[in-house]
């Protein structure tokens, strides 16, 4: 086989290895996760498209403020030439026709419009509009605290959930190393049969409870995939947390943070601005309305109206148009009112809001500090768990125990470990929580 020949194989051998050989997706970190949700999430899509909307209601609204340029144009072809009778002078009894125009009419016309004076209400719009660019501004920030926080859960579930399969591996291993053991004890007379049958249920229980454990982490993974608009039975893979120190917070510094930075807070304050706007735009129903207006016009028989023999052809005029209407049976005073009563209420609403979020906040710290103390008391236990398991494994082979207290110890272990990665991953969903009490989005 010539050099060429084994060249062309082992490019396809490397090809086929290429296309066989499973690909390994990249392990994602927590910010990362976050990032990916917040760009693929479809209530995020849908607020993003709501602050464009307000963005070209204030548009719309603008173009109130400018000159209008309208056009008009109309042709009519009438029955009989218009006329009118005269009396003769030298004949009374007797009265002639003047005739005032053809049979064909054309007339068209430009007009300009502008606004001079609506009893604010053009400018008031305009601010309302203003304003609900930075109202839907706030709900999308919303939107995203909301998705922060489901994402940093959902994520340290999955890492809770794998170490629920790791305890169960670990403990389904240790297990059968003891139910081996024991078979052989058994057989050298050294222990009875109802020893080998305890450790033969418990390594039986210990796999259903792997089995388990693997179900649980799938259906936290697809949870997560669901977060991230990714497909539900994706294999995502992610980043465990590395040491951490856990961080002190001032409950009274949480507060004013809250209170400063929440979404709910910033929206009540933007509507009751839009509310105020609102009593003033209600209240412009009492003033005039003055446009400037200015129009040229044709009028003729032909179909661009430029002839005319009964008149002039063009014409051209500048005034001032005003409405005011005067009366309408207290519908003003009925407006104001309603828009008066709209901004009290947005008032009271934002100190109950206020209230609430506090009471989060409160929660949410005192949850906390629950979970540190917790975490430092599983943490303890675990250890002494561990060695516990490892001296009466060691006495075990020694034939200074029984096999009871050999499943006692690693039964003390496994909720052990339980409690402490349950404490420590409950400390990060605390923390997460807290985080989104405050508007906080990402801290490491």
């Amino acid at each position: 086989m010539n050099i060429r020949s084994k060249n062309r194989n082992l490019l396809l051998t490397l090809l086929i290895l290429f296309w066989i050989t499973p690909s390994v997706s990249k392990a994602l970190s927590l910010r990362e996760a976050i990032n990916e949700a917040l760009k693929n999430n479809f209530l995020i899509k849908q607020r993003m498209e709501t602050v464009s909307a307000s963005k070209e209601q204030k548009k719309i609204v603008k173009t109130l403020l400018l000159p209008k340029l309208s056009s008009s144009y109309s042709y009519q072809r009438l029955k009989e030439r218009p006329y009118a009778l005269f009396e003769n002078p030298l004949l009374p009894e007797e009265k002639y026709r003047v005739h005032l125009g053809d049979r064909d009419r054309t007339y068209w016309n430009i007009t300009i419009t502008q606004p001079i004076f609506t009893g604010f209400s053009l400018i008031t719009r305009y601010r309302i509009a203003s304003l609900g660019i930075d109202l839907s501004k706030e709900y999308r920030h919303q939107a995203e605290l909301n998705i922060v926080k489901e994402v940093k859960t959902s994520y340290f579930q999955v890492l809770l959930a794998k170490r629920y399969v790791q305890i169960a591996k670990e403990e389904v291993a240790q297990l059968k190393s003891h139910y081996h053991d024991a078979k052989l004890f058994f057989k050298q007379g050294i222990i009875p049969y109802n020893d080998l049958l305890k450790s033969e249920v418990a390594l039986a229980q210990a796999k259903q409870r792997l089995v388990k454990a693997k179900s649980n982490l799938r259906v936290a993974i697809s949870k997560l995939n669901t977060i991230l608009e990714r497909q539900i039975d994706e294999s995502t893979q992610i980043e465990d947390i590395g040491t951490f120190v856990p961080k002190s917070y001032n409950l009274e510094q949480l507060y004013q943070q809250a209170l400063k930075r929440r979404p709910e807070i910033r929206a009540l304050k933007i509507a009751i601005k839009q509310a105020e706007q609102k009593i003033r735009l209600a209240k412009s129903g009492y003033y005039p309305s003055i446009y400037l207006v200015a129009r040229y016009e044709q009028t003729g028989t032909d179909l661009g109206a430029t002839e005319n023999d009964y008149g002039n052809t063009k014409n051209a005029s500048i005034g001032i148009q005003a409405k005011w209407n005067i009366f309408e049976w207290g519908k003003t005073k009925a407006e104001v009112r309603k828009a008066e009563h709209e901004y009290r209420q947005l008032c009271y609403e934002l100190k109950e809001t206020e209230q609430m979020i506090k009471l989060e906040v409160k929660s949410a710290f005192e949850e906390l500090k629950v979970a540190v103390e917790n975490l430092e008391t599983a943490k303890t236990a675990f250890k002494q768990a561990r060695e516990n398991y490892r001296i009466t494994e060691l006495r075990y082979k020694e034939n200074l125990t029984t096999s009871t207290e050999v499943l006692d110890a690693r039964t003390y272990l496994t909720e052990a470990e339980v409690n402490y990665y349950d404490a420590l991953y409950g400390y990060m969903i605390a923390k997460a929580k807290l985080e989104y009490s405050i508007a906080e989005e990402f801290s490491e």
